[in-house]
């Protein structure tokens, strides 16, 4: 049984990683800009185009579907491409290196941790590379592949309690919960529990606060955007974008 639903969710992977024809909400960044703003312990979103992403946004009502961790070009011995700078937990080929030319096309966000020294994010880092050669957890596509009818009935309060999916087995992992695991190992925040409030004496601006985190495993791409422990970096602004420098057509 185990191996029959196996063999199911490999196909199911390679089905839904093909790409379709959809427009992004947004343009790409400029691919030269991109890479000279992008830092090591950086994530970068990803709007896809491809069926399972129509499922990742639709269930989480967010324009990002996808997730890598941007980690340099230092992959400490690892068998990575030269030109690799990115790790992501793929659906077909599960946690793997990767370059940057993989989403030049396609509308990203830049999403960067605050305040980290220069050892807390190697060991970011070195958390999200030593997951290499884990497996994409196929439960989880399994689950999503339910959800692609162009407009499933389901209620908006629960569409994002849809996604506490996957395995559970170490080994397996979908993108946002190996990068969120990676944040782990330093205590890095990035979303409470839901309805957690916290210290309320504390100083909410400055003081030391309580944080009740969010289970990994409940994390989406969309989190990272929406969390408020990282800054959003825009690439064309970093790069010294100047509005006089535009020609207007009319």
């Amino acid at each position: 049984m185990d191996q029959a639903k196996f063999s199911i969710g490999k196909y199911l992977a390679s089905y839904l990683s093909k790409e379709i024809s959809i427009n992004g909400t947004a343009p790409p960044s400029n691919p030269l800009h991109l890479q000279a703003t992008l830092r090591p312990g950086d994530v970068l979103l990803v709007e896809g185009n491809t069926r399972i992403s129509t499922a990742i946004k639709y269930l989480t009502q967010s324009t990002w579907s996808h997730a890598a961790l941007f980690v340099g070009a230092d992959f400490s011995g690892s068998n990575a491409d030269l030109d690799h700078c990115l790790v992501e937990a793929d659906t077909v080929h599960g946690v793997r290196s990767t370059s940057l030319e993989k989403f030049a096309h396609l509308h990203t966000r830049i999403c960067r941790p605050i305040g980290l020294t220069e050892e807390e994010c190697v060991r970011v880092t070195q958390a999200a590379i030593s997951q290499i050669g884990h497996q994409y957890d196929l439960r989880n596509v399994l689950d999503l592949a339910r959800f692609l009818m162009p407009t499933p009935p389901i209620p908006t309060r629960l569409r994002r309690h849809l996604l506490t999916l996957g395995s559970g087995d170490p080994t397996r992992a979908i993108c946002s919960t190996m990068i969120a695991q990676a944040f782990q190992t330093i205590h890095y925040p990035i979303i409470a529990l839901e309805g957690y409030q916290g210290d309320a004496s504390a100083d909410p601006g400055f003081g030391p606060q309580r944080f009740k985190p969010k289970h990994y495993s409940l994390l989406t791409p969309r989190d990272f955007d929406v969390s408020p422990y990282f800054s959003i970096v825009k690439p064309t602004v970093e790069s010294g974008f100047n509005f006089r420098d535009l020609e207007w057509v009319d």
